[in-house]
């Protein structure tokens, strides 16, 4: 498993050797130096200001319009430039170098060089702290990076090229272009089912899921790095992930980062096309043997340069892109933000803190709304989703279920469009409100010896919900009139069911006596 040296070289080894090809610094020393500077991206200027190199804001950059953060290093509330993405502190830092006559030394060096360069920043005073050079060295050493060095001087001798600006102009790092969620939303992905241990919904058996599972309704799905290579179709349903592709991502260490799509309804590439962040693979479906509704299974393989291969956490490598590419998007399971683990963040983590009321609001506004019936005009249609989400909320809060299992309760009620009442009717074999395609509520219950399968009428919609949404009564009061309500509907459909039989018996019976 990766270190956390090795985890920061793999998300910015890319901006590291652009710096060299532009400015002739070591892109080995460039990350140890982030490395060091920033633990490992994990620093509150890193992850706050996009600032991995500690550069200071200077009077000329306020004045330029620089933006910058207070913190307190030698002194108190000092003021430390802030970025717009990682890509721009790295440039900066070039710079910062590069104009400032301290470190002329450095730059007679070869690129590659970056045992002068560590002894020639640390004479010239880059940090207050003693063995810099050393420190720098260790984490070269320890990790490998002077391959990035020999990769960069491979490249260049065999293109031909100069080390410098004029040959080498900045890459828009950090850019939306260049890296995409694999569903467009404008707020967050919503998810059904994480990576990790789970009960299987086929056949209810402990498996490891080794991806997420993303709501969609037949939805573009997105390349997510520049430079992907389809390296597998798959265009058969009857397969356990139906169709499906995988896109693959060469790293510049040599590994690589594999993608893959499952229970695609259309694909639009072909094995061997080369994607582009953000371009169309296929859409979202419901195919193969082993899914229970649509929705798109996403999984991520991680390759390295000696082969060894192991699934990682979409999650992660949302992260990563996320981080790289400025993406706001958030990832959410249950209300909380997936992605947060993996930023390093602590506190002020939206999603972190959702209650289940405003996890189900959230939903409800979301373009994933499981019911997904927001600003529809129909008032039959409009009083269904009041009383079916208001249910959902009194369903969840028995059982003495705490926060975390109220919201996932919720979750797979939007989802499936599907409320478990049993909590409210526990004498019934089964008993569901289902929202049906036309956005009409349905009773499904089943109590042993009579199965109900029925609309509910405006009168009975308007009677739940007015009890709902009564402030003055308990939840104990409105759990009673609630469960009053569906027991009569119930009976009066059974009576109905019985009357109907009852008269199918003497009709025949009558036919019989005529023969």
């Amino acid at each position: 498993m990766a270190n956390k040296n090795q985890e920061y070289t793999r998300q910015y080894a890319d901006y590291a050797m652009e710096q060299m090809r532009r400015y002739g610094i070591p892109a080995s020393v460039t990350l140890a130096q982030g490395i060091l500077e920033s633990s490992n991206g994990q620093s509150r200027l890193a992850q706050n200001e996009n600032n991995h190199f500690g550069i200071k804001a200077t009077p000329e950059w306020i004045a330029g319009g620089g933006r910058y953060g207070l913190y307190s290093d030698d002194k108190p509330n000092e003021k430390f430039c802030s970025y717009d993405s990682v890509g721009d502190s790295y440039e900066h830092h070039s710079r910062f170098l590069k104009e400032n006559s301290r470190y002329a030394r450095c730059f007679s060096l070869s690129p590659d060089d970056y045992k002068g360069w560590t002894q020639g920043l640390e004479k010239a005073g880059y940090a207050t702290g003693g063995h810099y050079a050393d420190s720098l060295q260790r984490i070269i050493e320890q990790n490998g990076l002077q391959k990035y060095d020999r990769q960069v001087m491979q490249e260049m001798e065999a293109q031909g090229k100069r080390f410098g600006l004029e040959e080498n102009p900045l890459r828009e790092a950090g850019n939306a272009a260049e890296y995409s969620f694999p569903v467009e939303r404008k707020e967050f992905l919503f998810v059904t089912s994480p990576f990790g241990m789970r009960q299987d919904p086929t056949d209810g058996k402990e498996r490891m899921h080794k991806g997420i599972d993303i709501r969609c309704d037949g939805d573009a799905v997105l390349a997510t790095e520049k430079d992907g290579k389809v390296i597998a179709v798959n265009g058969k349903n009857n397969t356990p992930g139906g169709k499906s592709l995988t896109v693959e991502y060469t790293r510049p260490d040599g590994s690589k980062v594999q993608c893959t799509y499952m229970h695609l309804g259309e694909i639009s590439v072909k094995a061997g096309d080369m994607v582009q962040a953000g371009q169309k693979l296929g859409r979202s479906g419901n195919t193969g043997t082993r899914t229970t509704g649509e929705h798109l299974h996403f999984g991520v393989k991680q390759i390295y340069a000696d082969g060894t291969q192991r699934d990682v956490d979409p999650a992660a490598y949302l992260a990563e892109i996320a981080q790289k590419g400025h993406i706001k998007q958030q990832v959410l399971h249950n209300g909380n933000d997936l992605l947060a683990r993996y930023k390093g963040t602590e506190g002020n983590v939206a999603g972190k803190d959702f209650s289940p009321d405003a996890w189900m609001k959230k939903l409800l506004s979301s373009e994933d709304s499981g019911v997904g019936l927001s600003g529809c005009s129909d008032p039959i249609v409009e009083m269904a989703m009041t009383a079916f989400t208001s249910l959902m909320l009194l369903a969840t809060q028995i059982d003495s279920k705490n926060e975390e299992e109220q919201k996932a309760a919720i979750s797979e009620a939007m989802d499936s469009r599907r409320i478990d009442l049993k909590t409210l009717l526990p004498g019934m074999k089964t008993c569901d409100l289902v929202v049906g395609e036309n956005g009409r509520a349905v009773l499904q219950v089943d109590n042993g010896s009579v199965q109900v399968s029925r609309e509910l009428t405006s009168a009975e919609l308007s009677r739940l919900s007015v009890t709902l949404n009564d402030g003055s009564l308990s939840e104990e009061a409105k759990r009673l009139r609630v469960t009053g309500t569906l027991n009569t509907i119930i009976l009066s459909e059974a009576v109905s069911q019985n009357f109907e039989r009852g008269m199918s018996e003497q009709r025949a019976q009558s036919e019989n006596l005529k023969r």
